[in-house]
């Protein structure tokens, strides 16, 4: 069989892509190193539904995150995921980390995002009695929320393979080829052709481009680790909203945030590694995860810990998503890149691939 579009990875953004695709009039698969959809970034994340505010107006992160957090609210309930609309504080400590909340408040406006507020130490210690009393202040975004990535992505998965599209697990990619218009996947046992290629392989997705033929891939792809702790489910109610400092160059730093499962998340931290897969959590991150925690809410308690884990994101030099038709290649569609707010903005995201079949041309600018 000849597919009509072949997908690498099985994250967020490839099962979003296929789903959207199913309801096309074409053929669809998906193949993933792993043994199941969300085994990479997708299951180790922090959940949240981002508000939009974070990123640079006239980003794909921007548009497609505020596109995004309005999708996934819809696509919830449309395949039965739980997910609380809980709102984001950023967290202020200082006249200078306010100044910064404001800038990303003129952001936000310019980005979309709806219903922001800065509001002061009084109101932020009504809404959230148990922040620091450092805090001074924060950007209220209600728009923001929670959900399980993991549990999202299966229900996309199992609504388009109900919509006819097939799923190859255990198939890492090892090579590729191309005859005419029709490209030949290979796992070094079975081989899949497919008309059309989606690359959604994350920290994976330069080598996949190399395998297909692509020389010189555009950007680089850093893999960054990021370390999380989950607190039993007596400190749920700790915090009612997802709270943030104010955000650095790596990213926006450690959260307190309630899961829908009623626990509560404190992290992560992110350092760039090496090794892509590497997804150990080691002492000093988790003490820099409880530090910053701290931070936020003095009387978290760590000894509630049941466990901890660890994610890694794949995130591209150019500080923007990467979507784009391959500059070498014919038929060939990157989703690469992208990482934090990658999960809200995946129901937006997956619909640049499938304007191939719209008629089209996929672009990011």
């Amino acid at each position: 069989m000849i597919y009509d579009v072949l997908i690498i990875g099985a994250g967020c953004t490839g099962v979003m892509t296929a789903r959207l695709l199913s309801t096309k009039k074409c053929s669809v698969a998906v193949v993933e190193a792993g043994c199941d959809v969300a085994m990479g970034a997708t299951c180790a994340n922090s959940a949240i539904i981002h508000a939009g505010y974070d990123a640079k107006p006239g980003t794909l992160k921007a548009k497609l995150n505020v596109q995004g957090n309005k999708l996934m609210k819809v696509l919830a309930k449309q395949l039965d995921v739980p997910l609380k609309e809980c709102g984001s504080h950023v967290v202020g400590f200082s006249e200078e980390d306010m100044k910064h909340l404001r800038e990303l408040y003129d952001r936000g406006v310019a980005n979309g995002v709806p219903d922001m507020r800065i509001i002061g130490q009084e109101e932020l210690r009504r809404m959230e009695p148990n922040i620091s009393p450092d805090a001074v202040g924060s950007l209220w975004a209600p728009s923001a929320g929670i959900t399980c990535p993991y549990g999202l992505t299966i229900a996309a998965a199992d609504n388009a393979v109900t919509n006819g599209v097939h799923f190859y697990f255990n198939f890492k990619v090892i090579g590729a080829s191309r005859a005419g218009d029709i490209y030949y996947i290979s796992n070094g046992t079975d081989t899949i052709a497919a008309r059309y290629i989606v690359n959604c392989a994350g920290v994976n997705s330069a080598h996949v481009a190399g395998l297909l033929g692509e020389n010189d891939f555009p950007i680089t792809i850093i893999p960054r680790r990021g370390e999380y702790i989950v607190l039993d489910k007596v400190c749920g109610k700790m915090a009612n909203s997802t709270l943030f400092v104010c955000p650095s160059e790596r990213g926006k730093g450690i959260l307190v945030s309630p899961t829908v499962d009623g626990n509560l998340l404190i992290g992560p931290n992110a350092y760039p590694i090496e090794d892509s897969g590497d997804r150990s959590t080691t002492a000093p991150g988790l003490d820099e995860i409880t530090t910053g925690a701290h931070l936020l809410m003095p009387n978290v308690n760590t000894r509630m810990a049941i466990t901890s884990f660890a994610g890694v994101r794949a995130t591209p030099n150019i500080y923007d998503f990467y979507l784009k038709n391959s500059e070498q290649l014919p038929n060939v569609v990157h989703a690469v890149g992208v990482e934090s707010p990658g999960f809200a903005s995946s129901p937006a995201t997956a619909e640049y691939p499938s304007e191939l079949f719209t008629g089209k041309t996929i672009d990011s600018s």
